[in-house]
């Protein structure tokens, strides 16, 4: 598998995590995720849309550690909000995301630990 493949296929099992994620904790068939800057999705009483922000001025992991560490893992819609942050980060370029320390393989880890923490583990054996 060359370089391109590998990204090709991070990229399609983030699609994959995302939508199932997305379906699960929406109780319905989900086909595309909403643009994440119209949602209107907090964690703890935040924004998502600040900790979007964060991630736009490089600040990547500064706004993953505000997230995980405000995230109530039993609450859907936070979850949801979690979602919606690591499908934005997948978006971003490979040029950007390593500029900020970050990478498509983190957004995937990143996925992965939430399915887990919020009792979805069982999710993350069909995403190989």
């Amino acid at each position: 598998m060359n370089f391109e493949d590998e990204k090709d296929y991070i990229m399609r099992i983030i699609k994959e995590a995302v939508s199932v994620m997305a379906s699960v904790l929406l109780g319905k068939k989900y086909v595309s995720v909403e643009e994440q800057r119209q949602n209107h999705y907090e964690v703890s009483g935040k924004d998502l849309n600040g900790l979007l922000e964060m991630a736009d001025r490089g600040k990547i992991n500064e706004a993953e550690n505000a997230l995980l560490g405000r995230l109530d893992y039993h609450n859907k819609q936070e979850v949801m909000a979690a979602v919606l942050f690591y499908q934005y980060l997948s978006e971003k370029n490979d040029t950007f995301l390593t500029q900020n320390n970050y990478s498509k393989e983190e957004v995937l880890d990143g996925l992965k630990q939430l399915m887990k923490k919020s009792g979805y583990e069982d999710l993350t054996d069909m995403l190989y």
